[in-house]
């Protein structure tokens, strides 16, 4: 499960590492510290390096969140996930020299063909889940219980409001066009001159803001339209008439 990351990190036993043998998992725990995450100063590994200690967990617990992991305690096998990342990250900042012209096998090898990333992506894999959960932690983003999902809503919020377009988009300034209100009608008198003036810039704003709620609601009429003439919808399941 972890095998990649561990055998990228020369852990001693990569293949038969057991998360959930507790000693095991805690053991592995301090390597990362000790050999490559090294957040903390020697000296301030005490807690964390006594395992057999009942208090280790609220050590794990305050560790997790001193190197800002997006994964309680709790969440075992993603929490260690996250800290495995750290470490390879940080085994290659300390090495770069060492890593920098290693190609992956598949370029050596097909070199004149393009590899899509996503061909080999196995949803189930708690990498994948994982990493989706980091980025929707990050992003603000409502957990779903298909990765898929919260994969797809994590590629429009993207597209949508990181993209360099949408983000030079999102600097430009607004100007506004000079309105002359004595040509838009009140439709009623307050019987002072300012009031008017104020009833009259609140109403357009207010013409303003339902023209953006119509937009809205037409965005949100396409949306439900393009799922429901999804060639996948089972229309078995609905019902035209009595």
């Amino acid at each position: 499960m972890f095998q990649r990351k561990l055998t990228a990190l020369d852990y001693h036993n990569p293949n038969g590492f057991d998360c959930k043998d507790e000693t095991e998992f805690r053991n592995c725990i301090v390597w990362l510290e000790d050999q490559k995450i090294r957040h903390y100063k020697i000296e301030d590994r005490g807690n964390l390096r006594n395992i057999p200690s009942s208090e280790w967990p609220v050590a794990y617990q305050k560790y997790l969140q001193d190197v800002n992991c997006p994964f309680s305690a709790q969440e075992r096998q993603e929490a260690i996930d996250w800290l495995l990342g750290l470490a390879v990250r940080y085994e290659y900042g300390d090495n770069v020299d060492k890593y920098k012209n290693c190609q992956p096998l598949s370029a050596s090898n097909n070199s004149d063909k393009p590899v899509d990333p996503l061909l080999n992506l196995d949803s189930n894999s708690p990498d994948f889940k994982a990493g989706v959960t980091a980025l929707a932690n990050i992003l603000n983003i409502q957990r779903h219980d298909d990765y898929l999902v919260m994969l797809k809503a994590i590629r429009i919020l993207i597209q949508e409001r990181l993209s360099p377009e949408a983000i030079a988009k999102a600097s430009q300034t607004k100007e506004g066009l000079p309105v002359a209100l004595d040509k838009h009608v009140l439709g009623f008198d307050t019987g002072d001159a300012t009031l008017n003036e104020a009833a009259q810039i609140l109403r357009l704003l207010h013409i303003e803001e339902l023209r953006e709620l119509q937009t809205r609601i037409n965005e949100a009429i396409v949306a439900v339209q393009a799922i429901i003439a999804d060639p996948k919808t089972d229309h078995r399941l609905g019902k035209v008439g009595r």
